[in-house]
């Protein structure tokens, strides 16, 4: 088993993709026992499976590390608790395990890896964090979990441009955008490539085919519904037109004017189904849920707005959402990576119970959030005087 095992590993390696390290890279502490890394197809953990298990082989003899996905047909019948027994008994000590949520069995397996091989360190991605922490055995306590996201937009300026950007925390853009602004300039025009990345810019495979992008990304929503939630059981093989339809839907409407019960109708299920829809698509990183910072999170509660995952998804259904609900789109999938972000009674947003935010083109004014703490406009252009007045841009930069 391993020797064949093996031999796909070395000819995939060999073709591993470009040496560019993603932000969760430098991010993940590797000395962890059990890391699990989740995310949306297409966002690179497997391009940083294959980075780590090169690094490895460069700095351990190569009988210590193992790769391993069970996204090939010859493998989706290996047991992985088996597999690991085995790799122990030669010493192996980094277990690499790609596309684990294919394997039926996975939680049950790692936990008694976990137990009872504490010296194999293990790593592995999966498709979204429920199908991790929703498993039947109790993960919770013993993997360490990473999500990982698209490119930000300072990610993909570097891998387009083939330069070295900073990155800033929420904290230092707001206390010193104009500074941080003059720094970008020195080096790019923020606003050139801006565009380009809003319409095609948020999945890395986008630097593999870039004429075919926007039908790959089709594929990759298809695929997420049709595969993937229904093998986690989130939906029925027979409903999954439904979910597709309401993905359009929403890229159709403004992010607060969704009438939930004219939706139900017209999908033919219950407003309690839809809630569950979209809590489906929002865990399988489709959707970005923000709520109302005093109604809370429920199952069963209306969302207060409801924005694609990220506004390359808009091209990809095409649609061509108003630029206001791009802006806000981008905003939105920024910062809920590391904040919390919620609808705010005045301004478009509160971010971290602490700052509010509104988002507008760049004539905008303070007329809705003139008199709070804590409040900037953030607004479509290059850079400002104001120090209130932040480059939408910008935000592109906290990861």
């Amino acid at each position: 088993m391993l020797e064949e095992i093996k031999k796909l590993e070395k000819r995939i390696l060999k073709e591993i993709p470009s040496s560019y390290k993603r932000y969760l890279y430098k991010k993940i502490d590797f000395n962890s026992q059990m890391i699990g890394i989740v995310g949306a197809r297409g966002v690179g953990k497997t391009t940083l499976l294959l980075q780590y298990t090169k690094e490895l082989k460069q700095n351990y003899p190569k009988y210590k590390s193992l790769y391993f996905s069970y996204d090939y047909p010859t493998n989706i019948d290996i047991k992985l608790f088996e597999l690991a027994e085995e790799f122990s008994k030669i010493g192996g000590e980094f277990l690499i395990i790609d596309e684990i949520h294919k394997y039926k069995n996975f939680s049950t397996d790692l936990k008694a890896i976990y137990d009872f091989y504490p010296k194999l360190k293990v790593i592995f991605t999966g498709s979204c964090a429920t199908s991790i922490y929703n498993s039947q055995a109790d993960l919770s306590r013993r993997v360490v979990l990473y999500k990982m996201q698209g490119l930000s937009y300072r990610e993909f300026l570097e891998l387009k441009l083939d330069i070295s950007l900073p990155k800033y925390t929420l904290e230092e853009i707001l206390d010193n955008s104009i500074d941080i602004v003059d720094e970008i300039e020195e080096k790019i025009l923020p606003l050139e490539h801006f565009s380009e990345y809003l319409e095609v810019g948020y999945y890395p495979f986008y630097f593999k085919d870039k004429n075919n992008y926007l039908q790959l990304l089709n594929a990759v929503i298809n695929q997420t519904i049709d595969i993937d939630m229904v093998n986690l059981g989130l939906v029925k093989p027979s409903f999954t037109n439904k979910l597709k339809k309401l993905l359009v839907v929403i890229s159709q409407s403004n992010p607060f004017e969704l009438n939930i019960t004219k939706i139900a109708t017209n999908l033919e299920v219950s407003r309690n189904t839809i809630y569950a829809y979209l809590q489906h698509l929002d865990k399988a990183d489709l959707l970005n849920i923000v709520y109302n910072v005093k109604k809370g999170i429920s199952k069963l509660s209306k969302p207060e707005k409801l924005y694609l995952n990220n506004t390359n998804i808009f091209y990809a259904l095409g649609n061509e959402a108003k630029i206001g609900t791009i802006r806000e789109t981008f905003f939105v999938s920024q910062l809920k990576l590391e904040h919390n972000i919620e609808v705010a009674d005045s301004g478009d947003f509160i971010v971290d119970n602490k700052y509010i935010f509104e988002v507008g083109g760049k004539n905008k004014s303070f007329k809705q959030i003139k008199d709070l703490d804590n409040s900037y406009l953030v607004i479509d252009t290059d850079n400002t005087q104001n120090p209130n007045k932040i480059p939408l841009y910008l935000f592109g930069f906290l990861y």
